[in-house]
């Protein structure tokens, strides 16, 4: 009798490391292909200090993406993300600064806090018509103008042990801290999406609303429950900023939710819904943190990296599009 394979924890990553290459090859040679050019361009790239460097950058959108992974699967998607990165690290820092409350208090205060931002969005979804694009880009703008008034518009500034130690402390003689968070992150979602009947359910709702709800799966629930982890993520990701630079400032996170999508698409998640794996979007991430170091070293103004990712994205929804096509 032959042996069942195993998906293994993180069933994205493939039942063996063949398929997972396989399934993103693509990507995987596209890497390859920037790391190679931006190596000849410029010695300080291919370096370990840089390199560690990239992998501190990317933690941040990794967690992101893992929980855009979720959303996008489920068929929708959620531009509030970086507007939650700067509430709930805004709010940290002014009750840790200002208030005086301990860090220990205030980091659970903000996750909540911010994680309510995803309690609105997964409920107006769920119980409307109204398009995720549309309830999310609402309250990206009104978790921005918050984070604005509440900082006044300056930085709030925070002189805390734990707060520094959450941000920039390092283990297992030099891993970044903020490194094992983006592991945690990595594992959590893999067995949601793989090993639960919930992330089953996450891909049925994507492929066919209508036919999930026709086979017992309650779709609101799902959708609630999706948009809930992508802010507990998007909370913490802004806890994580903010301890690192040991500050908040109202713009911190802009743009966050542009990187996170970008990771995901790039990783060959469909916009449509119901099709996605979590090592795509793992790869994808690394591909936007690479370019973005990479345009970074090279000087590449700002305005032009913003040009490029654009480019890099539209690229790989017209590749889903061809793909549909095929099919």
């Amino acid at each position: 009798m032959e042996a069942k394979k195993s998906d293994g924890i993180l069933p994205g990553f493939g039942r063996n490391v063949v398929s997972t290459v396989k399934y993103n090859g693509g990507i995987i040679i596209g890497l390859l292909i920037i790391c190679l050019l931006l190596s000849v361009m410029t010695d300080s790239f291919c370096t370990v200090r840089n390199l560690s460097n990239i992998m501190r950058q990317i933690s941040i959108n990794v967690i992101l993406a893992c929980g855009m992974t979720m959303v996008i699967i489920l068929g929708g998607i959620d531009l509030s993300v970086g507007s939650v990165i700067a509430v709930s690290g805004c709010l940290c820092c002014g009750l840790i600064t200002n208030v005086g409350i301990p860090s220990i208090i205030a980091i659970p205060v903000s996750i909540c806090a911010g994680t309510l931002v995803g309690v609105f969005n997964g409920f107006v979804i769920s119980r409307t018509t109204i398009p995720p694009f549309i309830v999310t880009l609402a309250m990206m703008n009104i978790g921005r103008g918050f984070a604005r008034i509440y900082t006044k518009a300056t930085t709030i500034l925070v002189d805390d042990p734990l707060f520094t130690f959450i941000g920039n402390s390092k283990i297992l003689g030099g891993v970044p801290i903020q490194f094992v968070y983006m592991l945690v992150v990595i594992v959590i979602s893999g067995l949601i999406l793989n090993r639960t009947k919930f992330g089953r359910n996450i891909y049925a709702v994507g492929d066919n609303r209508q036919a999930a709800s026709y086979s017992g799966i309650n779709s609101r629930r799902v959708t609630m429950t999706v948009f809930v982890i992508m802010g507990i993520f998007a909370s913490c990701a802004g806890i994580l900023s903010s301890a690192r630079t040991f500050s908040a400032q109202f713009n911190v996170g802009e743009g966050s939710e542009m990187d996170a999508i970008s990771a995901v698409v790039l990783g060959g998640t469909s916009m449509s819904g119901g099709v996605g794996r979590l090592s795509g979007t793992i790869i994808g991430c690394i591909v936007i943190g690479v370019l973005n170091n990479g345009m970074n070293i090279l000087g590449i103004d700002s305005s032009w990296q913003y040009v490029v990712k654009g480019v890099v994205v539209l690229i790989a929804v017209f590749i889903d599009y061809i793909k549909k096509m095929k099919d």
